[in-house]
């Protein structure tokens, strides 16, 4: 499954992220995972989450963020949850050319039973059609 929370700029989108993170990794049932384009909100994040900081990992494109979510799934199976902050930074795309993404993302979701919860920088009314059965 994936879920979006979009805003704009200040709505508080990473606070509820960041809230949705630790309370997942609370409960314990499963392994959780923080992604971000830096390090700020790495002590915000609870210790039990794995808290990622992606500009490590000289992720530039759209497919190579596929990559990156694939390659963390094959290493883990026992990940459940994989929260995203600033979406659009980390894959560098725009949303409305992102469809293809999205379908990977929910293929991967389905396949190995972890959800995406993402963070989106963009007023919800201007989602593209194909994101708005993902907003939260």
């Amino acid at each position: 499954m994936i879920q979006i929370i979009a805003g704009l700029k200040g709505s508080g989108k990473t606070k509820r992220l960041i809230d949705m993170t630790n309370q997942a990794a609370r409960e314990g049932r499963h392994d959780v995972i923080f992604l971000d384009d830096d390090k700020r909100y790495m002590y915000d994040i609870d210790h039990k989450a794995r808290f990622i900081d992606v500009s490590e990992y000289h992720v530039h494109t759209p497919e190579m963020f596929l990559g990156f979510l694939s390659g963390m799934l094959s290493q883990n199976f026992d990940v459940g949850e994989i929260f995203i902050d600033a979406f659009l930074k980390l894959c560098r795309t725009d949303l409305k050319e992102s469809k293809d993404l999205f379908d990977a993302m929910e293929e991967l979701s389905t396949k190995h039973s972890v959800n995406f919860i993402l963070s989106v920088s963009m007023d919800p009314a201007e989602l593209p059609d194909f994101v708005r059965q993902y907003q939260i």
